[in-house]
């Protein structure tokens, strides 16, 4: 069997994807990992796409020009059902791609390991049924989405901040937190915006604590990136048409 070929964007030198990219290739997945300026013109000759986070917003086009063109592949793996995987930035420009809208957190950022909660649609979607209920997170954001688009399936919520992991169409999800990161580059963003950093729980960012933050991290995401092999294989079947949006 011909592995899987995955179309990585890495938007930013400062979030590569570390384990990610080991989890994914351990369960048999091909990457082809681009940076801006290698972007392709299509998502031709890949069978699903992961698109990585980044210190810029998801409308700095006057700065990263190229932010159009993340876009553009995010909105044509939504609507060929390509199998996609956003994070953070990822995420907000998949929200904004397909009808979404992003704003800057009016409570502050989320920093730091902390816990999201299943919603009802997530105990019947090919990747997040078997989560746990509060599955573990890395957060390091201030933008939010605050607006999901219309053909959106919530799938998991934080209190702070209600649209942590969502399903737009059948197989195009995004996460607005982080599964990708080691304990040493959340230091470094922390070190890099102390500003940011600041909204950590006291502790949180604490070497020790990160590091078995990332350990929980990877028993419950590991199987996940697994299963998102599969869906892209097609040994696993697509989540249901999904039901109208209800806003939160």
């Amino acid at each position: 069997m011909t592995p899987p070929r995955l179309l990585v964007l890495q938007l930013d030198e400062q979030d590569p994807i570390g384990p990610l990219g080991d989890w994914l290739t351990d369960a048999g997945a091909e990457l082809d990992i681009r940076k801006p300026g290698d972007f392709p013109a299509d998502t031709g000759g890949h069978q699903g796409l992961v698109c990585l986070g980044g210190h810029m917003g998801a409308y700095d086009d006057l700065d990263h020009p190229w932010l159009a063109d993340v876009r553009r592949l995010l909105a044509e793996a939504t609507t060929k059902g390509l199998p996609a995987l956003a994070i953070c930035l990822g995420a907000q420009l998949l929200a904004v791609a397909t009808g979404g809208r992003v704003t800057t957190g009016a409570d502050g950022p989320e920093v730091g390991p902390l816990l999201v909660a299943k919603r009802d649609v997530g105990w019947n979607d090919p990747l997040f049924a078997d989560l746990p209920f509060m599955p573990d997170v890395m957060q390091f954001h201030s933008d939010v989405i605050e607006q999901l688009p219309p053909n959106a399936s919530l799938l998991a919520a934080s209190t702070l901040y209600p649209h942590q992991a969502f399903r737009v169409g059948r197989a195009v999800y995004g996460l607005q937190f982080h599964i990708e990161t080691t304990a040493e580059l959340v230091e470094s963003w922390a070190a890099n915006s102390p500003d940011t950093a600041e909204f950590a729980r006291p502790g949180d960012l604490a070497h020790d604590r990160l590091v078995a933050a990332h350990a929980d991290l990877e028993e419950t995401w590991r199987p996940f990136a697994a299963r998102f092999v599969k869906l892209v294989s097609g040994e696993l079947a697509l989540a249901s048409t999904p039901l109208p949006l209800i806003q939160h």
